[in-house]
């Protein structure tokens, strides 16, 4: 077991995935650690899921090195695989069979002996909130529902490393924050996490530490404060316009703000207080329609990073 010895769970150094023309991963590192929640921030098309993909070991690495678990994917992909939990972007549940079938067929592959197995499904099945529905047709299901379900099948091999890739895209806010929560608790019962998301409020509720991806490359890293510390302000004051946004920016805001980003809705101010800035701009004699004062996200650190927004 390679990763006992202070080695990193996951580590990437100069890691390329290609198809064709395109590069979707250009040439990035990072270190996964035992027991962190650790994710990949980015818009779509960053190149996240490619790399999930070559880490889940389904997909071939193009260039660079990559070790899981101490193990070389093009070579141990069926050992990784057993030790990893997969969460997918889409759910791939067999919407005949009933929910309770779900994990037991994917525990089958596994090898599970079936009293153990069956022992097992029904304590993942009352860790996601489902033994009501254990007996259900997975297509009754909503959609929060089917993706706990699609977690509690993931960890039926008791894995080490969870690899979930955009775990909560199209839940309402509720279903999301149930599965948060769950989560959460895997993290604390030792599991590790790797999660991909263009979700800052995801990113800032479950990732001790975090890469920013564009464009197939690692921006930024750090925790979700650190590179709010390091490339934003404390505070934001967003100002909207009924008319024309003003033109010269620089004048109304001179002294006031560390930095201006106007977008095409509205224009965020940067500052360390935000009720004083908005005051300033006030006894400056500045009337927006509506004037926002709030903390700074991860959000703010990609548009200062990249000059746009993390859901395009």
């Amino acid at each position: 077991m390679g990763e006992q010895n202070g080695q990193p769970l996951i580590q990437a150094r100069g890691l390329v995935k290609r198809f064709g023309e395109l590069v979707a991963v250009d040439g990035i590192d990072f270190d996964l650690e035992r027991g962190e929640a650790f994710g990949f921030l980015g818009p779509n098309g960053a190149g996240k899921t490619s790399t999930m993909r070559m880490i889940g070991c389904v997909s071939p690495v193009t260039d660079g090195t990559l070790s899981v678990l101490g193990l070389d994917p093009a070579k141990d992909g069926v050992r990784i695989r057993s030790r990893l939990g997969v969460v997918p972007q889409l759910d791939t549940l067999d919407m005949e069979l009933t929910v309770r079938e779900n994990v037991i067929i994917y525990g089958r592959y596994f090898a599970l002996p079936r009293r153990e197995l069956g022992k097992r499904v029904d304590e993942l099945l009352d860790f996601v909130q489902l033994t009501e529905r254990a007996n259900d047709k997975v297509e009754a299901l909503s959609g929060g529902m089917k993706r706990r379900l699609t977690i509690a099948r993931s960890l039926v091999n008791d894995p080490e490393v969870m690899l979930l890739d955009e775990p909560t895209t199209g839940l309402d806010p509720q279903a999301r924050h149930v599965v948060w929560d769950r989560l959460y608790r895997l993290k604390q019962s030792g599991v590790t996490l790797l999660l991909t998301t263009h979700y800052m409020d995801e990113a800032e509720q479950l990732c001790d530490r975090l890469v920013v991806m564009d464009k197939g490359k690692i921006v930024a890293e750090g925790s979700p404060l650190d590179l709010i510390r390091r490339y934003s302000t404390k505070e934001v004051v967003e100002l909207r316009f009924s008319g024309n946004t003003p033109d010269d920016f620089g004048y109304w805001t001179d002294g006031l703000v560390s930095r201006v980003e106007p977008l095409p809705d509205r224009v965020l101010l940067y500052t360390e207080d935000g009720d004083a800035a908005a005051h300033g701009l006030h006894e400056r004699g500045l009337v927006p329609e509506s004037v926002l004062v709030r903390r700074s996200t991860l959000e703010d650190v990609f548009l200062h990073l990249t000059g746009r927004s993390l859901i395009e």
